[in-house]
């Protein structure tokens, strides 16, 4: 497929195309789509997202749409060349990963970290791990069981306030889950390579406010064990753990390493080696309902 040239691109003539526009961390976004196609995953991914006033002007302005003469996508920012892609799982990935990388760097006062962040009686916990490690799995478990939802992949963290802001698009998951919870197919959006749960069918709200930091919680999945094992991290592993997961560390002073030490140092810290989804999500609620009793 040729390479998209910058104006290849352009809003038609008439009336502007529809578009879903929200607030995130202080930021207006608006995403133009004028494909049904484009519209359901821009729809079925954001909806939740904080609406904008009325009449504010974007910071962030993206439209999506279809590749004119070829069966791809295009992913158009002001100012910069499109994004060509051949399916829709493809134009979602590149859209979030701009806007990810974007809200760094307008936001560099924030620690942004690959990480899930889940809400329990006003607190929030991050489930950390890597690609495939289980932790959006480990959310959608954890959501049947009281806890509200903040991320299953962005947490921008105020080190001043030590709270967490949310970034509540739609869970996304690369498998089916195993049970015993129900997975709303009949909503879920299947783009081949990954399954995304609106917010809306979610088990659980969303919460749409900062949350101050309860605990961090490394999740590996481990497929020989009977049983999950949690155990407490002393601030030394943690911090090594959580430097990894790191979006933005040269934005802070010692390129990182203050700001997640800060974190570790403050925050209690465990590794979670999870087997059988039932039996993880009620260890890690016993743990939130120990450590609130403390």
């Amino acid at each position: 497929m040729p390479s998209p040239h910058p104006n290849s691109f352009r809003p038609a003539r008439g009336e502007p195309p529809p578009a879903l526009t929200f607030q995130l961390l202080g930021q207006t976004v608006r995403i133009a789509y004028a494909d049904p196609t484009v519209a359901r995953i821009v729809t079925g991914n954001f909806a939740a997202m904080p609406a904008a006033p009325d009449n504010a002007a974007p910071d962030l302005a993206y439209a999506a749409a279809r590749h004119p003469g070829h069966d791809a996508y295009l992913l158009h920012r002001q100012g910069r060349t499109p994004i060509a892609a051949d399916d829709p799982c493809e134009l979602l990935f590149h859209l979030e990963k701009d806007l990810i990388v974007t809200l760094q760097t307008r936001r560099p006062d924030l620690l942004h970290l690959h990480a899930a962040a889940l809400a329990w009686e006003g607190r929030a916990w991050l489930l950390i791990g890597d690609s495939g490690a289980g932790k959006s799995t480990t959310t959608w478990g954890l959501l049947h069981h009281g806890l509200r939802y903040l991320s299953d992949e962005l947490s921008p963290v105020d080190l001043e306030s030590l709270a967490v802001h949310p970034y509540p698009h739609a869970l996304c998951l690369k498998r089916r889950p195993p049970g015993p919870y129900a997975f709303p197919e009949d909503q879920v959006l299947d783009l081949g390579r990954t399954l995304h749960v609106p917010v809306a069918a979610l088990p659980a709200d969303a919460a749409h406010a900062p949350c101050p930091l309860a605990g961090l919680i490394f999740v590996r999945h481990d497929p020989l064990l009977h049983k999950p094992v949690l155990r407490p991290l002393q601030a030394a592993e943690a911090g090594a753990r959580l430097y990894v997961t790191t979006l933005n560390a040269l934005a802070h002073s010692g390129h990182g390493l203050d700001a997640v030490a800060c974190l570790a140092q403050r925050l209690p810290s465990w590794s979670l080696a999870s087997a059988g989804l039932a039996d993880s999500c009620e260890l890690v609620q016993g743990l939130m309902r120990e450590r609130r009793r403390a």
